[in-house]
């Protein structure tokens, strides 16, 4: 027989249609007896838990143990703010695995996003390669409607009968001679001319008489808005072509804050904001460094890393993230090469060695690693899986809080989404553009890169032939909502800038003239370029 405690927790669960299973039924006691809650307020407190628990997305009918832990740790970081204590970041602090994010798709019958219940695998099919391209396609289609540029207005205007709307490439057929704004897809043709995509067709896009095209870099896979005039050759003659406008965070929040994209738990503008305040007063010197390119193979990265953590320690400021992103080898690790293989081993035994030496960096600070193209992981194709755990095992054991990331890999803490992806994407979409090629500063280009990527709120904007893609995963890859921030490890120069609200930096290579890396501010989410000189200036 269940004790009365045990009946009115069954009671108030089977009241909003939940079975407890008796791991879930002896978790919820354990919460009772931890805030020693009276007898006559048991049914009340549970009420709380069971409501709670049922406006989780992913809630079952048989509670589930880890959405109920989930509930619980919001009521613990809720009761934290409102006992107004020294805020904790390390119970705020989340590490996202690309193969953890739940996939929520696009439906256009209920214009929102619906979770998928199916479990996901590696393998794929054609549909969900459609589906996948469908997702992208409509997600940033719902912002350009809703933006303000796109709306409809409800003011009467004198030329209102020649404003431009969005159209469809079936819209096309025997209207020669007419202007049409498209949303599709660069491609190619199988005949290899550029075409714009859509759900309902395709058509051949001219680019000769277009002068100047908006800023940005347009490559084939990814979304544009074309303006032109459809010709009697069925071709469309664009005048502009530009990428879709880009929603904020705060915006994309205050319609889907409800939606637990990361999987750890959703959290309204509200809390957010609520948590920012307590970040920036709270912990304004709180820091995470990030290295690309860390070659352990390489002799002269062990004595930076070094002067880089006798810095920290000699100015008593250890930093409580340090991501390292690969490539781990200089020259990359050819396949079935054991002594390769076994100098790529070494090198992260001695950096377990290195971090090991200093007590205080294994005491306070999370590593994630992040592997890179070259190194040897589960899959080849994006997202990658971590790095391969029988080459990190020495690190396992001498690192308490090493973090094996896939790539890309989130960080979530407090209000904020850190996005961390180690691709030679610059290289890669420059030779990859289609219909017309900017002629720009250095300058200007990473800018265009920048607002390229979240213009088109995805961390890969190509076509799989081009890079492939797990394609039940490509929502890991997605940039909707708006991280607060983005790290585009890559080869090319450093460089850091905000758009729109969303800050996005390249630490560059660790290993150059110098040793430089990136550091990133939470509470005031901005990034900094930091060096140490190989002369033992710091």
């Amino acid at each position: 027989m269940a004790d009365p405690k045990q009946r009115a927790i069954i009671k108030v669960f089977r009241k909003y249609s939940h079975s407890l299973g008796p791991e879930a039924l002896e978790f919820v006691e354990e919460i009772l007896e931890r805030h020693e809650i009276p007898e006559d307020q048991v049914e009340q407190s549970v009420e709380w838990i069971a409501k709670e628990y049922n406006k989780q997305d992913d809630a079952q009918m048989k509670v589930s143990l880890e959405v109920l832990q989930r509930v619980y740790d919001t009521f613990q970081e809720g009761s934290d703010m409102a006992d107004g204590d020294f805020l904790d970041p390390e119970s705020h602090l989340y590490f996202i695995d690309a193969f953890e994010m739940p996939l929520w798709n696009w439906s256009t019958e209920r214009s929102a996003f619906e979770r998928a219940l199916a479990p996901l695998t590696g393998s794929g099919s054609a549909d969900t390669r459609i589906s996948a391209i469908r997702n992208r396609l409509n997600i940033i289609k719902q912002t350009i409607l809703r933006n303000d540029h796109f709306s409809p207005s409800t003011i009467a205007a004198r030329d209102r009968e020649h404003l431009l709307t969005l159209r469809s490439t079936k819209q096309l057929l025997g209207r020669a001679g007419q202007r049409f704004l498209l949303f599709g897809m660069l491609s190619h043709s199988k005949e290899g001319k550029i075409c714009l995509e859509d759900e309902d067709g395709a058509v051949e896009l001219d680019f000769s008489q277009l002068d100047q095209p908006s800023e940005g870099l347009f490559t084939e896979g990814c979304f544009a808005l074309v303006e032109g005039d459809y010709t009697d050759e069925a071709t469309l003659q664009i005048i502009a072509i530009g990428h879709p406008p880009c929603e904020s965070r705060e915006a994309a929040k205050s319609i889907y804050g409800h939606i637990d994209f990361l999987g750890k738990g959703a959290t309204t503008l509200a809390e957010d904001n609520q948590l920012a305040t307590r970040l920036r007063e709270d912990w304004p010197d709180l820091r995470c460094f990030v290295l690309s390119d860390v070659w352990l193979d390489h002799p002269d990265t062990m004595q930076g890393l070094k002067k880089l953590f006798d810095n920290c320690v000699e100015n008593q400021f250890i930093p409580r993230l340090i991501v390292l992103c690969g490539n781990f080898s200089q020259r990359g690790v050819a396949q079935g090469n054991s002594r390769e293989i076994r100098r790529y081993q070494d090198g992260f035994d001695s950096l377990a060695e290195l971090i090991a030496s200093y007590p205080v960096f294994t005491r306070q600070t999370h590593f994630i690693l992040v592997p890179g193209p070259r190194d040897i992981t589960v899959n080849s194709i994006l997202p990658r899986k971590p790095i391969i755990s029988s080459f990190t095992g020495k690190l396992k054991s001498k690192v308490p809080k090493l973090h094996l990331g896939s790539n890309p890999c989130r960080i979530k803490l407090c209000d904020q989404e850190l996005v961390i992806f180690r691709e030679d994407l610059m290289a890669r979409m420059l030779r990859n553009l289609v219909g017309v090629k900017p002629d720009v500063r250095e300058d200007d280009l990473k800018r265009y890169l920048v607002q390229s990527v979240l213009d088109q709120s995805h961390l890969m904007p190509l076509t799989t032939s081009i890079q492939s893609t797990l394609p039940e995963y490509d929502h890991t890859l997605r940039l909707y909502p708006l991280p607060t921030a983005v790290v585009l490890a890559d080869k090319y120069d450093r460089y850091q800038m905000t758009y729109e609200g969303c800050h996005v930096f390249n630490p560059g290579s660790f290993l150059g003239n110098s040793f430089g890396f990136s550091a990133y501010t939470p509470a005031c989410r901005e990034s900094e370029e930091c060096v140490l000189g190989f002369d033992g200036d710091g």
